[in-house]
């Protein structure tokens, strides 16, 4: 009994320490109301390999600085849906996405509503760094739900639009011209 009272602490305490990754769940149904639909699961493995094919001849900039990217991730889950109408998803199938994002550690950074569409983007954070983000993009005719995990900085991720994440605008900072403190 105390053996079995001891490796059950031991998974409590494990399953304590790992981070929580974001499920998509509830969405399944849809995809055969959906006149088209995508359905990506890249786990660390994956997208590893993916990096591998990116390192091409380790010439191109632009492969290696995405290269560079996925080695930070552990994982992205994406799930998108375009409908012929509107009326084919509710946002109560969004409830079981939103109940997790309310826990600790997640932040919503952005929420733009109109009367027809919501996107929303959150981040995960442990020990003062992101380690996750979560994208849902509703419109009438479509929605797309990104799970991200690992390290990424936001502006960087509008350099995984190949792999489903959609464009996400990020306001420029602004640049350092050097006069800090001097008079025009």
């Amino acid at each position: 009994m105390r053996r079995l009272c001891l490796i059950v602490l031991i998974a409590g305490w494990t399953a304590l320490q790992l981070p929580a990754q974001l499920r998509i769940t509830g969405l399944d149904g849809l995809a055969s109301k959906a006149k088209e639909s995508v359905d990506i699961t890249l786990d660390s493995s994956m997208l590893q390999m993916a990096g591998g094919f990116l390192a091409g001849n380790g010439k191109d900039k632009d492969q290696a600085k995405i290269k560079e990217l996925l080695n930070g991730l552990k994982a992205i889950t994406v799930k998108s849906f375009e409908f012929k109408e509107t009326g084919q998803y509710r946002m109560e199938d969004l409830e079981p996405i939103r109940a997790q994002l309310r826990t600790p550690g997640w932040s919503r950074i952005l929420n733009v509503q109109s009367k027809e569409e919501i996107s929303e983007i959150y981040t995960r954070t442990e020990q003062g760094k992101v380690v996750g983000f979560a994208i849902i993009a509703a419109e009438p005719k479509e929605l797309t739900v990104v799970a991200i995990e690992g390290t990424i900085d936001l502006k960087d991720l509008s350099k995984l639009g190949g792999l489903g994440v959609p464009a996400i605008p990020v306001p420029e900072q602004p640049k350092d011209t050097g006069k800090k403190g001097k008079q025009e």
